[in-house]
C-alpha cells in the first residue's frame, strides 16, 4: 500500500523536491550578500553606541528599492499560500478522485484493510505536507534572519514587520507546519464528505482562508493574558490631541508616543485621565492658538496617564508552539472524523 500510495504520488513529489531545490539555491546566493550588508551596515554591533534605531533603519532604506525587498514579500507569500495548496491540491483529491473512479474498491480487493488504506494516504502525504512547509519556513526564515532582526529595532515604519505581525507570524517558526497538517487533515476529510473532486477543492479553500482571516484577529489575542502597564503621561511623549464632535459634544484625547518594547506586540496605546476616561472632555485654554510645547505642558499638568497593553517579545515563541499545538490537535481530530466516516458511511 505504501508503494502504491507513493507510485500516485511521486510526480507531485518530485516537482516539489525540484521547486524547494531551486529555491534552496537562490536563497543560499542571495541571502549570503544579505548577511554581509547586514554586518556592514554595524547594525550587529550597534548595542554599544546605543544607535540600533537608526543603522536598522538605514540598512532597511538600503534594501527598499532592491531586489531584496522583492523576494521578502514573495516568500512571505508563498509561505502564505503553501498550506492552501496543500489543502486544494494534495488534501481534497487525495480520497475525492479514488471515490469518483470508483478505485478505492480495487484497494480494499486485494486484502487491503480500510483502515491500512487510509493510514497509508494520510500518513505518508501528511508527513510530506509538514515537511515541505517547515522545509520552506527553514529556508526563508533563514534567507530573512537580517530583515527581521533590523525590523524590531527600526520599529513600525519600515517596509519590513514585526514578528507578531498577522501575516508575518503565520510564515515564520512552527506555524507553517500546523497550517500544513490542518489545510491537508481539512482537504482529505471534506473531499472524503463530498466525493467530488471540484467542489472539494473549493470547500476547502474556503474554510482554509476564514481560518487564516479568523485565528489572527479572534483568537491568537487571547492565547496569553496581555501585559498592561500604566506609566504617567510627561510633556515629552506627547505627540499631539485630536477633537471630534459627537452627537452628545465635544471630546479631546491626547496621543502619546508609543513605548520602546522592540519586538512586542501592543494591542493599544491610550492616554486617559484619572477617572479612566480617554477623553479630556474641553481642550485646555493653552492649546487654543498657542504653541505646542505650551499645550504639552498643560497636559502633563493633568495627571494623565498612559496604558500600553501588549505581549512582550520574549512569548513569541510561546505563541508559535501554542499556535501549533492548536493546529495539530485539530488536525488529528480531521484525521479521525475520516477514519470514523470511512467506517461508517463509506461503502
Amino acid at each position: 500500500m505504501i508503494w502504491l500510495t507513493w507510485r500516485q504520488f511521486r510526480a507531485q513529489a518530485v516537482v516539489t523536491a525540484a521547486i524547494l531545490a531551486v529555491l534552496a539555491v537562490l536563497l543560499l546566493v542571495t541571502g549570503l550578500h544579505l548577511a554581509a550588508l547586514y554586518r556592514g551596515a554595524g547594525v550587529t554591533g550597534c548595542a554599544a553606541n546605543r544607535d540600533c534605531a537608526q543603522m536598522a533603519t538605514g540598512f532597511l532604506q538600503s534594501l527598499a528599492e532592491s531586489f531584496y525587498r522583492a523576494l521578502y514579500i514573495f516568500g512571505a507569500a508563498l509561505l502564505l499560500i503553501v498550506p492552501a495548496v496543500i489543502g486544494i491540491f494534495w488534501g481534497a483529491p487525495l480520497i475525492a478522485k479514488e471515490l469518483e473512479s470508483g478505485t478505492f474498491r480495487l484497494a480494499w480487493n486485494q486484502s487491503v484493510t480500510r483502515d491500512r488504506w487510509l493510514t497509508a494516504k494520510i500518513g505518508i502525504l501528511g508527513l510530506t505536507s509538514m515537511a515541505t512547509a517547515g522545509l520552506l519556513s527553514l529556508m526563508l526564515g533563514w534567507w530573512a534572519a537580517p530583515i527581521d532582526k533590523a525590523a524590531i529595532l527600526a520599529g513600525p515604519g519600515t517596509f519590513a514587520f514585526g514578528r507578531f505581525n498577522a501575516v508575518m507570524f503565520d510564515v515564520r517558526g512552527v506555524v507553517p507546519l500546523g497550517f500544513a497538517a490542518f489545510a491537508f487533515a481539512l482537504g482529505v476529510l471534506v473531499g472524503l464528505v463530498v466525493r467530488r473532486t471540484v467542489p472539494a477543492m473549493a470547500i476547502t479553500l474556503a474554510v482554509f482562508a476564514a481560518v487564516q482571516i479568523v485565528m489572527p484577529l479572534a483568537i491568537r489575542p487571547h492565547l496569553i493574558t496581555p501585559v498592561r502597564d500604566t506609566t504617567v503621561v510627561t510633556a515629552s511623549v506627547i505627540q499631539g490631541i485630536g477633537t471630534t464632535n459627537p452627537a452628545k459634544g465635544s471630546q479631546t484625547s491626547v496621543f502619546a508616543a508609543a513605548p520602546n518594547l522592540p519586538g512586542a506586540w501592543i494591542y493599544s496605546n491610550q492616554v486617559v485621565t484619572a477617572s479612566g476616561s480617554t477623553s479630556l472632555g474641553s481642550v485646555p485654554q493653552a492649546c487654543q492658538g498657542q504653541g505646542f510645547q505650551s499645550c504639552a505642558s498643560a497636559l502633563a499638568q493633568m495627571h494623565l496617564k498612559q496604558v500600553v497593553v501588549y505581549q512582550p517579545a520574549d512569548r513569541y515563541w510561546t505563541f508559535q508552539w501554542l499556535e501549533l499545538g492548536i493546529f495539530l490537535t485539530i488536525a488529528v481530530l480531521l484525521a479521525w472524523g475520516c477514519y470514523w466516516w470511512v467506517r461508517r458511511r463509506l461503502s
